[in-house]
């Protein structure tokens, strides 16, 4: 099955963490522990993120001022 949008489309563990600004160790300490964007596991060594996922876990984080709880 062909993704429709780019947002669909699978990428890897490097380019989520360059698009999220974090390490790639976040992301899999993440993984482990939860707490972070929802992951495509393709193989047991070989994990994805789909754009929209990681635009969805953002947007659950995004806050206007500080006394705000996420």
């Amino acid at each position: 099955m062909k993704p429709d949008t780019q947002s669909d489309q699978l990428i890897n563990e490097r380019e989520a963490a360059m698009i999220l600004c974090y390490s790639v160790r976040a992301l899999q300490n993440w993984r482990h522990r939860g707490g972070g964007p929802d992951f495509v596991k393709v193989s047991s060594r070989s994990v994805r993120y789909r754009r929209a996922d990681l635009d969805k876990w953002i947007a659950a984080r995004t806050v206007s001022n500080t006394s705000q709880t996420i």
